[in-house]
């Protein structure tokens, strides 16, 4: 170990923010000197099996020689330079790709920094397409309850009002339209009255509508809820009716996590624009990319300013589109199919035990994603160290215990990740008084 870097913990704590945290009673954090493969090896030596791909983007695992030597390339001839009147080969494939393997009318590509920009672009994009096309009242965007689409503030707008983690900032923010989030659940038939409050509200809201902007089929921190893909078709036809534009918010599950390419494949649709990020780089480095229609950039290039108004400094950088051409040559070899459906088939037998624990309320599968939802809200400081004692890195939160691991996981690897889950229920459930009825769905 004493080829690694000593961690700081002390200056850490005192000058250092982490995600969501407080200053002033900061929870533990736990140094991490080495990955590789699906495992998270710690400053103190110990080895953890990664259940959560850094934040649901790292799919290949760590250490992947090829998109390593993708970098490795790209750093010695060119880390980064302007996109403003310049162009490279690495934006170039990168965009290539992403055209490709994305739904046939979206043709144009926006190379954002971060998953929370490609939504911010996203908004505009709606925003100034229909000043280009002559109808500047439609400002706003609607969505539904229980979404998540990032921490800025145009993206904050659109994330859950109520029970959401941006409530604080109340009017500071542009007030969006919200309806009910869909109850369907995943492979059911599209109960009658689900969307009965889309409709009004698109009926009475249209002319001042330009997007709805939903996360298709899973929303993610919102509570890991997967609902029905008769109700994305469904809202794809009522866009469709009261002419508004559809943002499909595929952060989260593109790119295979929920066993399809994307999740809009499920309803087998099509996205006005689509936003997509995490995994796009095999979370290797940041990147994130808005594609739209030729309609939509039309549009837009007929608004009064003739260009679209965003530029990041750091747009198309060189190093980050080399690393998410090397994952998507990945995914399109099409591995992950094999290894998304083994984890589901998996996670489906191992996890259902824990539908008859104590203080469980429900136990969910779908693709690469498992999840045990608690009756209760949990201490994630707490249940964060019983998962290291474990040997895995599982991060609660709200009353949700979860995985989405890197699809290469051995399937010792991912028995691994379900007991601790289990045992962590268990355990927690234990300590609930009451018992709820439960039912186990399994979407395999």
């Amino acid at each position: 170990m004493s080829s690694y870097p000593t961690i700081d913990y002390d200056f850490d704590q005192q000058h250092i923010w982490h995600p969501y945290t407080s200053m002033t009673h900061a929870l533990p954090t736990f140094g991490v000197v080495a990955a590789n493969g699906c495992e998270l090896v710690l400053d103190n030596g110990k080895a953890l099996i990664d259940g959560t791909s850094s934040w649901w983007a790292c799919v290949h695992g760590y250490g992947h020689p090829q998109i390593l030597a993708a970098m490795n390339a790209q750093l010695h001839t060119l880390s980064h330079v302007m996109f403003g009147g310049i162009t490279h080969h690495s934006a170039i494939e990168v965009s290539k790709q992403l055209v490709a393997m994305t739904s046939d009318n979206l043709t144009k590509v926006f190379l954002a920094d971060s998953g929370s920009i490609a939504v911010e672009v996203a908004m505009k994009m709606a925003l100034q397409y229909w000043q280009g096309r002559q109808q500047p009242k439609k400002q706003r965007i609607l969505t539904v309850k229980n979404g998540y689409h990032g921490d800025t503030f145009a993206a904050m707008s659109v994330c859950d009002p109520e029970g959401g983690m941006h409530t604080m900032f109340g009017n500071a923010v542009t007030q969006q339209l919200f309806v009910d989030a869909p109850q369907t659940p995943f492979g059911a038939t599209l109960l009658a009255d689900d969307l009965t409050a889309m409709h009004l509200m698109l009926t009475n809201q249209h002319e001042s509508v330009a997007a709805v902007i939903i996360e298709p089929i899973m929303q993610g921190a919102g509570g890991m809820r997967f609902y029905s893909a008769d109700y994305l078709k469904a809202l794809r036809a009522l866009c469709d009716e009261f002419n508004v534009l559809l943002i499909l918010d595929e952060i989260a599950t593109g790119f295979g996590r929920t066993g399809k390419l994307f999740a809009y494949e499920h309803a087998d649709i099509e996205a006005d624009i689509l936003c997509v990020g995490k995994a796009l780089t095999g979370g290797y480095i940041s990147l994130a990319a808005t594609l739209c229609s030729d309609e939509v950039a039309q549009g837009i290039s007929d608004s009064p300013s003739g260009v679209f108004m965003h530029g990041p400094t750091f747009m198309g950088n060189p190093l980050a589109c080399s690393a998410a051409s090397a994952s998507l040559s990945l995914i399109a070899n099409n591995e992950w199919q094999a290894q998304v459906s083994q984890i589901e088939t998996q996670m489906c037998q191992e996890l259902a035990e824990a539908s008859h624990f104590d203080g469980v309320k429900d136990v969910r599968v779908l693709g690469a994603v498992g999840v045990i939802e608690m009756n209760r809200q949990l201490n994630t400081a707490a249940l964060q160290q019983q998962f290291v004692d474990l040997g895995v890195w599982i991060r609660p939160f709200s009353n949700l215990i979860y995985i989405m691991p890197p699809y290469c996981i051995s399937q010792s690897q991912l028995t691994t990740l379900t007991q601790a889950m289990k045992t962590v229920a268990k355990s927690v459930g234990q300590q609930t008084t009451a018992k709820t009825d439960t039912q186990f769905i399994s979407h395999g």
